[in-house]
């Protein structure tokens, strides 16, 4: 292919990916769900599952195989923003007098579904099999499978909280303060996980671990004074300042790319140790150019997801697989969540509403099942089932969510009004009228 024709390519690719996944999160947010389902959604009706099978020649003439780099690379540039802005707006200080609460309810709802996937997949070796797996797994795909079960979406999470208005409430609260510590355990198991499996790299796994925790020791204690000293006190105007962060981001996801780990790890830590402004406070002017960017951007990461989404290798097997996951993953979410956070202090409502929030998992379950792909730790029809798995426990939370509510409602006692007024007197039968009643007060 031409560069002319692989450009129009691309960009008439680009058009066609924007419009509809924007149009289905739309769509999605008009049948009050997240946005993210309609643009996954949109992402896998335009892979070769459904396009490429229901009109094969206009997915080949839409997406031909030319174009997949740089497709990936606008994906993979959109992941780097996204999770810079997720790492900026990281902030555990708003655990406040419920911290106790929060990191119990984290523990528990991260160490809970760890066990269970982990277990199923030891225990379920021969239907894993059937989705292509190896006979024998490795300790990294094991751990994969715990690591699977046992995230939650910040974004989403976030998202739920605020349209339905719990966003100064006790669970709304806790839930988020939760999932930032969800994030921060995930995202380091996931690591860690990532850079056992090994895949191709001239580096040894312990060298790997060292530079990588050199380089995070180096992050912490030497960028965000330096980063703080030229960015804020040198008063730069804000659309250098953004340049020259997301140049930071890029080089931080470069190294940890090179260091065998993905390019989130390198986003979410520069997000991080990126400098807050007097108090703590998020810069305004840095946040909504990355949450804007991000968001025109994502479609691309939701395509190149639905790309390697199989619906064809989906059999009677493969069904069954998603409605076990996907009941495994709410069960376990929503019942260490309630009970922790019970344990916590809550009542029943709240602590049941905190474990339906964090049963959301969304984006950054996609984010985490592409790394394991590409790490080899998934087959493409176990990917394909923990997609569906996704979307599933993204669809189902805010219904469950207004489950919560109603039954919290019912069981609110119903006041007893006393009415403590006198009846009146009664008529006479003969019409005249009742005799005047004396004042005794």
């Amino acid at each position: 292919m031409s560069p002319d024709a692989l450009i129009t390519h691309f960009v008439g690719a680009s058009a066609l990916i924007l419009v509809a996944a924007h149009a289905a999160g739309w769509l999605a947010r008009q049948l009050k769900q997240p946005y993210i389902v309609g643009q996954l959604t949109a992402g896998i009706a335009l892979g070769p599952s459904l396009l490429g099978s229901v009109a094969p020649g206009a997915h080949e003439a839409l997406f031909p195989e030319g174009i997949g780099p740089a497709l990936t690379g606008f994906a993979q540039f959109a992941l780097v923003v996204f999770l810079f802005a997720v790492g900026y707006e990281l902030d555990l200080k708003l655990l406040g007098n419920r911290a106790r609460t929060a990191v119990t309810v984290a523990l528990a709802a991260f160490v809970v579904p760890m066990a269970v996937g982990s277990g199923c997949a030891l225990l379920f070796r021969e239907q894993l099999r059937d989705l292509g797996m190896p006979r024998d797994l490795t300790p990294a795909m094991v751990v994969f499978a715990g690591v699977a079960l046992s995230i939650t979406a910040v974004p989403v999470l976030t998202a739920i909280v605020r349209e339905n208005g719990l966003a100064r409430t006790v669970p709304g609260v806790v839930a988020v303060s939760a999932a930032g510590i969800l994030d921060v355990i995930g995202w380091t198991v996931l690591a860690g996980t990532l850079m056992d499996s090994g895949g191709e790299q001239s580096l040894a796994w312990p060298w790997r671990v060292t530079i990588a925790a050199g380089f995070v020791a180096l992050m912490v204690l030497t960028a965000r004074p330096l980063l703080r000293r030229l960015l804020w006190g040198t008063r730069m105007e804000p659309s250098l300042r953004l340049a020259l962060l997301l140049g930071f981001a890029l080089g931080s996801a470069w190294v940890t790319h090179f260091l065998g780990l993905h390019v989130i790890f390198g986003a979410l830590l520069a997000g991080v140790v990126a400098p807050r402004e007097k108090g703590g406070i998020l810069d305004p002017d840095l946040l909504r150019p990355l949450h804007d960017v991000s968001s025109l951007l994502l479609p691309f990461f939701f395509v190149i997801s639905g790309q390697s989404v199989a619906l064809n290798s989906m059999d009677a097997t493969g069904w069954v697989a998603v409605l076990m996951v996907t009941a495994l993953a709410v069960v376990t979410k929503i019942g260490s969540g309630t009970v922790a956070a019970r344990l916590g202090g809550l009542d029943t409502h709240d602590a049941r509403t905190v474990g339906v929030l964090l049963s959301a998992r969304g984006l950054t379950e996609l984010i985490a099942l592409n790394a394991g792909l590409q790490a080899g730790l998934l087959s493409t029809p176990l990917y394909t089932v923990l997609v569906f798995m996704a979307l599933a426990t993204t669809l189902l939370t805010q219904p469950l969510l207004l489950l919560t509510q109603r039954l919290a409602e019912r069981a609110r006692p119903t006041p007893v009004v006393h009415d403590t007024a006198a009846p009146p007197p009664p008529t006479p039968q003969d019409g005249t009228r009742p005799a005047p009643v004396a004042d005794v007060g």
